[in-house]
């Protein structure tokens, strides 16, 4: 059964022409390594690369998209060849004939001549545009084709084309969210949302981390998501406090605060929600104390945001905050200033304040441009995600804090003169959190 794009393909043939109209050069875009898909005969489930989904919407494995704006032919696609034994183990194939057609790509050949045609197909470009270290294999086969396309030019004087990241320039491009993109975004932070609010109605002590991460994937694919947008972090107590906690698999204890870090994919776009909430859904004094900083601390980020402002303006504010809060606890002592250029207060907030948003979780895009912080535009979509990680075996802060770790991430769309909360369905105020696990 053949798998078209939920969108239509004229999108992707746009978004090729305006990619297009900016390469100084050629660009060659690879798919997914094709060893996520089996290890020892079994068989894994297999995501597009971001990049080759966005200009093609062609989702197998073993294909090469080669771009060459202004030339005959301008699209040229290398895939696997219809190979009806394959397919009775693996699954459908387009074929080189039905991806030129259906995709609307000039001209497509199989995968395997893709070393003897871009030769030619390279001769008399002057730059080319490719993501190294992705595939060790196809980066030893483009190796070879630029020495071999540097020798078939002769004695011009001219060496092995040079090569550059094809990230950084697609990453341009996709930085700036577009409206059916921004739809496909709603949607992922919507699914993202429910699914949250559904587990924390679920949650109760004596659970285990790995049932809620079950109800976690149940509760997205029951509403359309394709797959999580990354491995969720379901944490309880003082496993919240390691920030990339993947084990998931301890026992939720009354008493304790149950951090989830967790997002749903939607045709290609990936929600990013983290929430922090008790598994008894009351929390304790000292846990209220905590969270209630945070969430100041976040809400007033989201209140600031607007187009001019730059993410290292939102990391020095949050830092400024958060160590404020610091302070405020007990959890650190001195100055200030002192504290601050110590870099102390990453003791308990050792991350950034967030990150760009969009097909990917950490998405593409540049931070720093011309040497300066970037400032953030219209459409432009990331993370907010202050936090207080306190673990329990530091003696240096107050014993009632103690294996507390709390995050609070909301996903955000600059608007023209603010922001799109786009997950603000889930609650995060106290009052509304004991009210929801209530039911």
């Amino acid at each position: 059964m053949s798998r078209l794009p939920n969108e239509s393909i004229d999108l992707f043939v746009q978004r090729r022409k305006s990619l297009g109209r900016k390469i100084p050069g050629c660009a060659l875009i690879l798919a997914a390594p094709p060893e996520s898909l089996r290890n020892h005969d079994v068989h894994y489930p297999y995501r597009q690369s971001s990049s080759m989904y966005y200009l093609t919407g062609f989702e197998e494995p073993e294909s090469i998209l080669l771009l060459r704006p202004g030339m005959t032919p301008e699209t040229i696609m290398f895939v696997r060849k219809k190979d009806a034994e394959r397919e009775t183990w693996d699954g459908f194939r387009y074929g080189p004939e039905a991806t030129s057609t259906i995709f609307k790509i000039d001209q497509c050949y199989p995968f395997e001549e893709f070393e003897a045609r871009a030769v030619e197909l390279l001769k008399g470009i002057e730059k080319l545009y490719h993501r190294q270290a992705l595939n060790q294999e196809i980066d030893e086969t483009i190796q070879r084709i630029l020495v071999k396309v540097s020798k078939a030019q002769g004695r011009t004087g001219l060496g092995l084309l040079p090569v550059y990241d094809a990230e950084d320039l697609i990453g341009e491009f996709r930085i700036i969210k577009t409206e059916p993109e921004i739809v496909n975004l709603r949607k992922a932070c919507q699914i993202s949302a429910e699914t949250h609010m559904e587990v924390m109605q679920y949650v109760q002590p004596g659970m285990n981390e790995r049932e809620i991460n079950g109800f976690l994937l149940y509760q997205m694919m029951k509403r359309g998501a394709a797959r999580e947008g990354y491995g969720a972090i379901v944490a309880t107590g003082n496993n919240a406090t390691t920030l990339h906690y993947v084990f998931n698999d301890q026992v939720c204890k009354a008493g304790d605060l149950l951090l989830i870090d967790a997002g749903a994919e939607y045709n290609y776009f990936t929600g990013d929600i983290t929430r922090t909430f008790p598994v008894t859904g009351k929390f304790t004094d000292e846990q209220a104390h905590l969270y209630e900083a945070v969430l100041k601390v976040q809400k007033s980020l989201i209140d600031s945001l607007r187009p001019g402002l730059t993410f290292k303006e939102l990391q020095d504010m949050g830092a400024q905050m958060l160590t404020d809060v610091m302070l405020e606890l007990g959890l650190l002592e001195g100055r200030k200033n002192d504290i601050m250029e110590a870099q102390e207060h990453k003791r308990y907030y050792p991350h950034g304040i967030g990150h760009w948003l969009g097909m990917d979780v950490h998405d593409a895009g540049h931070y720093i441009t011309k040497g300066q912080p970037r400032s953030i535009e219209e459409n432009m979509c990331f993370t907010i995600e202050p936090g207080l990680y306190i673990p329990a075996h530091d003696t240096k802060a107050p014993a009632r804090y103690r294996g507390i770790g709390i995050r609070i991430e909301d996903n955000l769309r600059i608007t023209k003169d603010g922001c799109e909360n786009l997950t603000s369905l889930v609650p995060k105020e106290i009052k509304d959190i004991e009210k929801l696990m209530s039911k």
